[in-house]
């Protein structure tokens, strides 16, 4: 069985090694497994090859990276595609009203998403009553839980939601037992797992295409650094590419384990087989899934409040610099 840890929230990537020569850019993400391929650029030279020295900020939550994305506190989010679709339309739970400033330019996951709930929760309607817990209602992964909970028979009401924080906060709420379900990603999922917890199902067995992480900034510092946003994107592809060479597996665990110092060998394994699955793992040349985003649209024009039919990704994606990045 994996040995119990505890995945640290602010792990120490601040002090990375920067050249004067390359652009400095601070990348917000939350912590987990599901950064490896930032870990792989910087680890083998992917971004300053692009000409960016790349400096990694962990967040504890959305609140708290939309803030900071709203005051320039950092250059590019690694965030849900739907926060940036939250702040866009003015229905993001931080007290920073409208950012039609927000974009995105590049994908990577579709969140790799798990509902996983205590052990005693064995079925769907084992929900019925029960505590489950979000990172933030309005914003983040709270409606792709609501929809497979209405998919598999239960309405708002059902069952009473709390705001948690993060997917690091909220697999430690979980294992502390202080509410009853939450939708955690990989690793937090294994963990669970080897906990005795019981993954109920994937989100996307449930829901079909979704685009989960995305690389957001503000379109005026996108307009101003199209160099860098153009060598992010390359970057990141070939950090993909490089993942996926079975060839270069034994080194990406070693950079995954050196990137997270508590995660163990097996549980590195482990989270190696999901996030590299050929049909589930990172998107390959770090594209939008197009099909995705619309059910992100989708499930927002179902949920969020106040309610309207959101139809448009250019307001929330712009292709171009991929294009210019990849050509295609």
């Amino acid at each position: 069985m994996t040995k119990a840890f505890a995945l640290d929230a602010t792990p120490d990537w601040g002090k990375t090694t920067v050249h004067k020569s390359l652009a400095k850019i601070t990348l917000n993400v939350f912590p987990g497994g599901f950064n490896w391929p930032s870990f792989v650029a910087q680890a083998k030279g992917f971004f300053a090859a692009n000409g960016l020295g790349i400096t990694l900020q962990p967040t504890p939550n959305s609140v708290t990276q939309m803030t900071g994305l709203s005051r320039d506190e950092f250059q590019i989010a690694m965030t849900a595609v739907d926060n940036i679709v939250a702040y866009v339309e003015g229905q993001g739970e931080a007290p920073i009203g409208a950012q039609p400033e927000f974009i995105a330019f590049m994908g990577s996951d579709s969140g790799f998403l798990s509902l996983v709930a205590q052990r005693q929760v064995k079925d769907w309607r084992d929900l019925q009553g029960k505590t489950l817990s979000v990172d933030a209602r309005t914003t983040g992964y709270a409606f792709v839980l609501f929809e497979m909970l209405r998919r598999n028979g239960l309405a708002d009401g059902d069952y009473k939601i709390v705001r948690a924080g993060g997917m690091t906060q909220r697999w430690e709420a979980l294992r502390a037992q202080k509410q009853d379900a939450t939708l955690l990603s990989t690793p937090f999922d294994l963990l669970a797992e080897a906990h005795g917890l019981h993954r109920l199902a994937r989100a996307t067995d449930v829901i079909g295409p979704y685009q989960g992480n995305v690389a957001a900034a503000k379109r005026s510092w996108v307009a101003a650094h199209a160099g860098e946003v153009i060598g992010f994107i390359r970057a990141y592809a070939a950090a993909i590419q490089w993942l996926y060479d079975p060839g270069n597996r034994d080194e990406a665990v070693r950079i995954l384990m050196e990137s997270l110092p508590h995660m163990t060998t097996e549980l590195a394994q482990r989270s190696y087989e999901q996030l590299l699955d050929p049909a589930r793992g990172f998107f390959r040349q770090a594209r939008i899934d197009a099909n995705g985003l619309k059910t992100v649209l989708d499930l927002r024009s179902r949920y969020a409040e106040p309610r309207r039919l959101l139809a448009d990704p250019a307001k929330y994606y712009d292709p171009a610099y991929y294009e210019d990045a990849l050509g295609k």
